[in-house]
């Protein structure tokens, strides 16, 4: 079975919404306005890249997405040349870019649970605040990835949901906290 991995730059708070910008949010860019750069904060985000086979990704996180990564050929170029697989029961086929290699639309949580059985490595989440609540609520997700920023936002769009559900714990593997005050918090899903 391969492994589910939710990657998050994600306040304190919870919010995860428009860690590096989007129009519309008044906090846009939180993660890079008043944090200082710390190189070994990321180091998280470079394993990731060499780690995963497969990005999976929400509708609107894909539009956003498929317009700038194509062109980061240097930042971005081992998820540039993986599939990409996009949950969305409106984006049609005439609607995905041609210039961001290998594009599979899947139409449900069913279908990214029959993803999961398939062969191959680890499929990683970006973005997505809503399809991360959805995929975390019916219990595929299978490892966080958390960047934790010092930071409060009170409103934008949270990685969890607030659905009354059993309780899920988790492991912890890996914890580090860095000079800027984010702290990487690597958790495996307990089934």
């Amino acid at each position: 079975m391969r492994t589910l991995i939710s990657t998050a730059f994600v306040a304190l708070d919870g919010v995860v919404e428009a860690p590096g910008g989007e129009p519309g949010y008044r906090n846009s860019g939180w993660t890079f306005n008043d944090i200082d750069f710390d190189a070994a904060a990321y180091e998280l985000k470079e394993r990731e890249q060499d780690e995963a086979t497969a990005m999976l990704l929400g509708r609107a996180s894909y539009q956003s997405f498929s317009s700038v990564w194509p062109q980061a050929t240097t930042d971005f170029a081992r998820y540039n040349a993986m599939p990409k697989y996009v949950v969305s029961t409106t984006l049609q086929q005439q609607d995905l870019v041609s210039n961001w290699g290998e594009i599979n639309i899947l139409r449900s949580l069913d279908e990214v649970a029959a993803l999961k059985e398939t062969p191959g490595g680890p499929i990683s989440i970006h973005g997505s605040a809503t399809l991360n609540r959805n995929l975390s609520d019916a219990g595929l997700i299978d490892r966080y990835h958390l960047l934790v920023f010092p930071v409060l936002l009170g409103a934008g769009k949270r990685l969890f949901s607030e659905t009354d559900k059993d309780k899920q714990n988790l492991k912890l593997l890996e914890s580090e906290a860095y000079t800027n005050g984010i702290q990487k918090l690597v958790y495996e899903v307990v089934r």
